[in-house]
């Protein structure tokens, strides 16, 4: 990979950068007051949220912080009272700010496909009758090899062993060691919503033990 296409923006090519895109369209298409799977949260509010992640640097670290989650919670807010809906959604559009690593294409590939794709679920699934989106097969491969550690994260508070089971490969993988199993089946990207708590809107199945099972 050349200098010159490591630094390449966000948004030029990339599966973010297409990620990306049909986040704003969807966002754009149902406008500002649509429910969404994030509680208490209007596609404004995750919009919000969106911009100040990739442009407010002093919320970073209440993301992944929890006794610093009311900084980011703050700057959320102050983003989303500063602007209109609409020039939310285009300043997200756009790429995150110059100092953002995710101006990287291969940073950002490895950072926002996860994160666009359950975002969109988030608005899309959010009322009856949706569609799943399906991912395109490079970057649900991409999904596949980022569970080993965003399954470990999503599955901490059960002590049981949970298993990913893709139902388009047969392919397993451990997210988690305990006892007893419980296994998770699915697409990737279907057992990624579940890893992240959007465990209603996850079209996947689930076996094993009744207790364990329950205590996903």
């Amino acid at each position: 990979m050349s200098s010159e296409e490591a630094a390449e923006p966000a948004g030029g090519t990339g599966r973010a950068r297409v990620e990306r895109a049909l986040l704003a369209d969807l966002l754009t298409e149902v406008g500002p007051e649509r429910p969404t799977l994030c509680t208490g949260w209007t596609t404004h509010d995750l919009v919000a949220h969106l911009v100040t992640r990739e442009r407010v640097p002093r919320a970073g670290p209440g993301l992944v912080i929890p006794a610093l989650h009311g900084v980011t919670e703050r700057a959320e807010r102050s983003t989303g009272q500063a602007h209109s809906f609409a020039e939310l959604v285009e300043l997200f559009r756009s790429g995150p700010a110059r100092w953002n690593p995710s101006r990287l294409r291969r940073f950002d590939d490895a950072t926002n496909v996860n994160e666009f794709y359950v975002h969109y679920a988030d608005v899309d699934r959010a009322v009856p009758g949706f569609t799943p989106r399906a991912l395109d097969p490079v970057s649900r491969e991409r999904v596949w090899s980022a569970l080993r550690l965003l399954g470990r994260t999503g599955y901490r508070g059960t002590g049981a062993e949970v298993i990913a089971e893709r139902t388009d490969t047969g392919a397993r993988r451990v997210l988690r060691r305990g006892t007893p199993t419980v296994i998770i089946s699915g697409v990737p990207e279907e057992i990624l919503l579940h890893a992240f708590g959007r465990r209603s809107a996850a079209q996947v199945e689930i076996q094993g033990d009744p207790e364990a099972v329950a205590s996903l």
